[in-house]
């Protein structure tokens, strides 16, 4: 849902960019965004562009409750961005058994049946072709 502190993320994301919030008075970074820095309590903040690369941390396989806008089974991924924050966002169609902590991730963008343009997480490519030829899982 879009609000007004939020609104420059969905914005950059129409644009294919990964944005987080930055703290102006201390530089601590937050996602998601939130009217405050959870360090200084400072109001003022502008935002840095994301590389779009991470790390896995965590994940989960999600069967209900079921919304007709996904596909089930539904992977959600948590991710440790390069920048220093974290992201949640679902996997692209992916073989849950190629996932593993710290296996390198990006983000990318995509329109979401309702029709917002969201992230979207999937192995990095070389990753992903590395592992099917080794059979990894």
């Amino acid at each position: 849902m879009r609000t007004h502190d939020n609104l420059f993320w969905f914005e950059a994301a129409a644009e294919g960019r990964l944005v987080v919030q930055r703290c102006t008075d201390c530089t601590t970074l937050r996602h998601p965004p939130a009217p405050t820095c959870p360090k200084c309590r400072s109001f003022e903040w502008d935002s840095v562009e994301s590389n779009r690369q991470g790390t896995l941390h965590s994940w989960t396989v999600v069967h209900h409750p079921q919304d007709p806008a996904f596909t089930y089974p539904l992977l959600v991924g948590l991710v440790d961005l390069d920048t220093g924050t974290r992201l949640v966002a679902d996997f692209e169609p992916t073989d849950h058994d190629l996932l593993a902590v710290g296996c390198p991730v990006e983000v990318y963008f995509a329109e979401h049946p309702r029709g917002e343009i969201l992230s979207r997480l999937r192995l990095r490519r070389s990753e992903t072709a590395d592992a099917q030829q080794q059979g990894v899982s």
